[in-house]
């Protein structure tokens, strides 16, 4: 029998509830307190506060006990994130214990989850890209999924928005398919990956490599200083928690932004049940917390509800947020809510060696980004039997080799003066999946976590559409190394299921019928209007951009929509 929390009404009563403290429920909680909303931002996971809670982030590797390896035991209580790149002894902290997070696949899905304040924001890979109008209207054109109720000319304003605050380093490519942004100036490209640059625009006239647009610091403005930031050190251990703020996270940049204006009320260790919702007002007016720790059950009271909980875990709450009026779900009337999930298919590597001219290539230095291979198939028409299409990341490296041959004072000396040996390539495909009915998450009817919350069974896989397009990589790619003189090239499939990507998307998607569609054009639950969902469970479609930059856009434009219809009295 849950314990009832006895305090006043009035102390659980905000003007706004933020879900989630990720990269979109930072954004909203920024947004929405700035605007003079007294706000609750709920987060299921304990607090990191930025600079404090980073304790790895200036470790050097003879300190950490494995040398950073995750022991055996671990990752066997753990299987699911150990499969993560970032999942290593510096940062495995900042990951769920998947022993404790239990789930059901119906189907193989590699769900990486990381519950403390600012989310995933401390472990996202950080590149940013603009959606454009090939991806707002893909559906309509394509015949899959359903229009979009917005394009490119809507959100544009708000990525400069966004742009600005969190920092975005880049170049203006002046592409299409790839709008250019408010960017910082542009990571520099090492030389083998100019040197690909430089063979893509001699041998394709529509293919391109440009240097990935990053969420880094390349050179601070104003904005970023008073957030209490710096630039970027090229240090590459961004997965610890930066203590510079190099990096955008909520942790570094929006919730302390939402704090200095007194009006956020910051609660971790919050499981959100369910919302609340009141059918003779017709309305949300809460939502049932339960203490993560104490298993108290806790009501919190607001005018709306942004729901960031992140795509999967937000289209749980709206499951079990069940009622006479949604016995479905909340706002589910279309019956589509936890259907048409998507994500982005990483499938497969192109790998190679660079034996060119070596002596005027410098190979000091580090960088956070590399090179970025934008969308070339089927941009302006349909060119291939699959629908849609991919882009791929590229970057060039050089390890070091030690002669092992000789014995006793040579061989020390041999270790100990290691020598550059060759530049190896590689690629990585990014590609768009075709949301589909029979993608889907539902709640176990049996089946509850140590929080009284319904189990998700989740049932999601790759298609004949995917594999057709995997294909497609392997031989463009492939290509285009051959063609640009790399040797031993070779295409390889990467194990994992979907999931592994991190950019699983859809469930709660956008669109102009209430009958299709869970959102309208202001990401309002048609038929719960002051409910507003701006994480990766709105997407219509997936876009082969990563999705972290839209979501940010989504949620400050969303929260603006919100305080002006608050103002008019209209939610």
């Amino acid at each position: 029998m849950p314990r009832l929390n006895t305090d006043s009404i009035k102390e659980r009563t905000f003007d706004a509830i933020v879900i989630g403290s990720g990269i979109s429920g930072g954004w909203s909680a920024k947004e929405l307190t700035e605007k003079g909303l007294k706000t609750l931002l709920l987060e299921r996971g304990r607090d990191v506060q930025h600079i404090k809670d980073y304790p790895t982030t200036n470790m050097l590797p003879y300190e950490f006990e494995h040398r950073g390896e995750v022991p055996l035991a671990i990752r066997e209580k753990s299987p699911i994130v150990s499969k993560c790149y970032a999942f290593r002894e510096d940062a495995m902290h900042f990951f769920v214990k998947d022993d404790e997070h239990p789930y059901i696949q119906e189907k193989p899905f590699d769900w990486i989850r990381g519950y403390q304040v600012g989310g995933k924001s401390l472990l996202w890979a950080r590149h940013t890209q603009r959606w454009s109008d090939f991806d707002f209207e893909g559906p309509a054109r394509d015949g899959f999924a359903v229009d979009w109720p917005i394009r490119y000319k809507d959100i544009a304003p708000w990525y400069s928005y966004v742009e600005k605050f969190a920092g975005i380093a880049g170049n203006k490519d002046g592409l299409k398919e790839l709008p250019d942004g408010e960017f910082l100036p542009a990571f520099q490209l090492n030389a083998v990956e100019n040197y690909f640059k430089e063979q893509v625009a001699l041998k394709y006239k529509s293919r391109h490599l440009i240097s990935a647009r990053l969420a880094h610091l390349s050179q601070p403005q104003s904005v970023h200083l008073e957030q209490g930031r710096g630039q970027c050190q090229n240090r590459t251990l961004c997965q610890r928690g930066c203590p510079f703020g190099g990096y955008f996270s909520s942790n570094a940049s929006t919730i302390p932004w939402a704090q200095k204006t007194g009006n956020l009320t910051l609660r971790p260790f919050s499981v959100v049940h369910s919302i609340i919702y009141d059918e003779q007002k017709g309305k949300a007016t809460g939502v049932k917390v339960i203490d993560t720790n104490t298993k108290e059950e806790i009501e919190y009271f607001a005018k709306i509800i942004f729901v960031n909980a992140s795509a999967v875990n937000t289209n749980l709450i709206l499951l079990n947020s069940i009622s006479n009026r949604f016995p479905n779900g909340l706002g589910n009337d279309s019956g589509v809510l936890g259907k048409y999930v998507a994500f982005h298919h990483y499938g497969g590597n192109v790998s190679g060696r660079y034996e060119g001219p070596l002596d005027k290539f410098r190979t000091d230095g580090r960088s956070p980004g590399s090179g970025y291979i934008p969308r070339f198939r089927n941009l302006y028409k349909q060119e291939t039997d699959f629908l849609r299409g991919y882009a791929a990341g590229f970057s060039a490296n050089r390890g070091f080799k030690s002669d092992t041959s000789a014995i006793g004072e040579q061989l020390k000396d041999n270790l100990i003066n290691r020598k550059l040996g060759s530049w190896h390539v590689g690629s990585h495909m990014m590609g768009e999946t075709i949301p589909k009915e029979q993608s889907f998450i539902k709640l176990d009817a049996d089946k509850k976590d140590d929080w009284g919350v319904p189990l998700l069974r989740i049932s999601v896989d790759f298609d004949d559409n995917d594999a057709k397009m995997l294909n497609d990589y392997f031989e463009q790619v492939s290509e285009m190394f051959t063609a640009a003189g790399f040797k031993d090239v070779k295409a390889s499939k990467r194990p994992g299921a979907p999931g592994l990507d991190i950019h699983e998307m859809g469930g709660v998607r956008m669109g102009h019928d209430p009958g299709t569609s869970m959102l309208n054009n202001w990401h309002q639950l048609h038929a719960c209007k002051n409910v507003f969902v701006t994480d990766g469970a709105c997407m219509t479609s997936t876009s082969t951009q990563n999705p972290s930059l839209t979501y940010m856009a989504f949620s400050a434009r969303a929260a603006n929509f919100a305080v002006e219809e608050m103002k008019k009295g209209n939610i």
